[in-house]
């Protein structure tokens, strides 16, 4: 009978099979940004989630944090390489502009890093509390990943949201405007007619004073 170790290790291989196609996924991508020398309309998002999410799945893998994790160091340790050649690309064909905010964040991104190494290793005196501690930054890290490319959408998606809402209150609203704009064209009206007819009887008035002189 297969131990549970052996199980353990042969689905943490298979796992990490599938995960290394999935940070090998955006080769294309960057094939046509070599082609064109250029990084076009193509986002650095999904790639800079994916490095820092890889960077602390390194650290959660660490023996002084989580012993026996040599599957999750060598996977991770893969994707944060591969990562970094994305980025790296991303910073020569992108524009001035951007290459300084891309070092940024990626600077960033390693003092967080560095930070929480220090702070883990320093004030948490366990694996099961480092463990515990690095754990739960790294499953936030992993849902920000996954939901990194959302980024590209999301603008579009609220301003739907926010013209579905001015439509929705044009549709509410509409008739009642319709008629209180009627009523104050009505109003307009009667004060012109009040007008006119309060200027006829004063020129009538006028008129017959005169004639009476």
């Amino acid at each position: 009978m297969v131990s549970s170790d052996t199980a353990r290790n042969v689905v943490g291989i298979f796992g990490n099979i599938i995960a290394l196609f999935l940070f090998l996924s955006p080769v294309p991508t960057f094939i046509q940004i070599l082609k064109k020398k250029a990084v076009e309309q193509y986002s650095p998002a999904p790639y800079l989630a994916t490095l820092i999410n890889c960077m602390v799945w390194v650290l959660y893998g660490l023996p002084m944090v989580h012993p026996n994790s040599l599957l999750v160091i060598t996977i991770n340790g893969s994707g944060t390489f591969i990562e970094f050649l994305y980025i790296i690309l991303f910073i020569i064909y992108s524009d001035k502009k951007k290459r300084v905010k891309l070092l940024l964040i990626v600077l960033v991104e390693l003092i967080f890093i560095a930070a929480l190494t220090i702070l883990v290793l320093t004030l948490a005196h366990s694996t099961k509390k480092r463990s515990m501690t690095v754990g739960f930054v790294c499953i936030c890290f992993n849902i920000m990943m996954y939901a990194s490319p959302l980024s590209v959408m999301i603008p579009n998606g609220l301003g739907s949201v926010f013209a579905l809402a001015q439509l929705a209150l044009y549709a509410v609203f509409y008739k009642a405007t319709k008629r209180q704009m009627a009523a104050r064209e009505e109003k307009s009206e009667l004060g012109l007619s009040e007008v006119v007819v309060n200027g006829d009887s004063k020129r009538t008035g006028t008129g017959t004073a005169l004639s009476m002189a």
